[in-house]
């Protein structure tokens, strides 16, 4: 069996790069625009689950529901989401995004996308096939853990 330092190694160097201009992008996207990391951090979570509650949010972020509430006001008035009842349960509000919100987080991927093109420019073409297939084999390779978390 092969050592596998290396390669562990390699995939430490290259996610601390790769996290470093994500966030570093994001921190510049969200601060031009006026938002702290937690609000979009929040619009994210409603644009990946859909409409959902304060609680939730809050949950996801690590807050209190207190907190969660006050941060999502900000978003409220900014027009970025909308606060509507629930229609099964009047007491409890269910948040949106607004198209405005669903812009500003299109956005925020361009930069990333901005980011990768950048980086592929940099390659040959041979160099980009090669990185090409480590990547698909390494994306298959994360997808079967996904699917079996026994295995992490």
């Amino acid at each position: 069996m092969q050592s596998t330092d290396p390669l562990i190694a390699s995939l430490h160097e290259w996610s601390g790069i790769f996290r470093r201009s994500l966030m570093g992008n994001f921190f510049i996207f969200a601060r031009e625009n006026g938002l702290s990391m937690a609000q979009l951090g929040a619009m994210l979570h409603i644009f990946h689950k859909g409409a959902c509650g304060v609680s939730d949010i809050g949950s996801d972020l690590g807050v209190t529901n207190s907190a969660a509430s006050q941060m999502l006001e900000r978003l409220v008035q900014l027009q970025l989401v909308t606060r509507s009842e629930d229609p099964n349960d009047r007491r409890v509000k269910q948040i949106v995004l607004t198209e405005k919100g669903r812009k500003i987080l299109q956005e925020s991927s361009l930069a990333l996308q901005r980011w990768m093109e950048e980086l592929a420019q940099t390659m040959t073409t041979a160099e980009q096939e090669y990185v090409y297939k480590a990547l698909a084999l390494l994306n298959d390779k994360a997808r079967q853990l996904e699917a079996d978390p026994t295995k992490t």
